[in-house]
């Protein structure tokens, strides 16, 4: 019997990856996409993609989807109270373990588990303490496309977002900037790859900076999708 999981999911390259490898594996069930909200923008939280495309996304992938909504200045204690009660639902319904996208930041691996023990849930790490270069060659190589939704204005420089995630652009970054951008330096939207029946249909929208930090390229739903 496969065990039935959550997939901790951004939108982006990290979890796309995460549920290729599960979906590989065929000892796990997905039960829903888990996916932070932030209800003021309606788009996913950090990566700033609307809420619409996350939904044709999801409908692309043939998963269904569980949104946590949180508002924008969230603290951490509501933000974890509210996913305990989407959690606990889960739980309730055999669902014991989530997993999640995250290759080498230790204290937020940590974070995730001691949070996660709390409830009687375990983290699934499929990608973890893979070679990130390896990684991205094997996201691009496997038939994954992606854009770069936003990107840290103080490692990389406006001219990288709204970019399509390929081997160009990886040959441009900065030697300093990690190849999956784990440490921050950039996020993506997934649109197409061997785990979609359909590629999601987007244009890309203006480019604006927000915090006086990120760029975020807006990525517009097409009605066709």
């Amino acid at each position: 019997m496969k065990e039935k999981v959550l997939v901790s999911w951004s939108g982006g390259k990290d979890s796309a990856l995460a549920l290729y490898e599960v979906l590989k594996n065929q000892e796990f069930e997905i039960a829903a996409l888990l996916t932070t909200v932030t209800e003021n923008y309606d788009r996913i939280s950090m990566h700033g993609v609307r809420r619409t495309l996350l939904e044709h996304q999801a409908d692309a992938l043939g998963i269904p989807l569980e949104k946590v909504l949180i508002s924008i200045n969230t603290t951490d204690e509501t933000y974890e109270a509210k996913m305990r009660r989407v959690l606990t639902q889960y739980l309730r319904l055999g669902v014991a373990s989530i997993v999640m996208g995250d290759i080498f930041l230790e204290d937020l691996r940590a974070y995730r588990e001691a949070n996660l023990a709390k409830i009687g849930m375990k983290g699934v790490f499929p990608i973890w303490q893979r070679n990130t270069r390896e990684l991205a060659g094997s996201f691009i190589n496997s038939g994954f496309k992606a854009t770069i939704t936003c990107v840290d204005s103080k490692v990389l420089d406006k001219k990288y977002v709204g970019r399509n995630f390929n081997k160009k652009f990886i040959s441009e970054l900065p030697l300093t900037v990690d190849p999956c951008g784990e440490n921050g330096e950039f996020h993506s939207f997934v649109y197409d790859g061997p785990i979609f029946k359909t590629k999601v249909r987007y244009t890309r929208g203006e480019v604006v900076l927000r915090e006086n930090r990120f760029y975020f390229c807006d990525l517009l739903p097409t009605p066709n999708h």
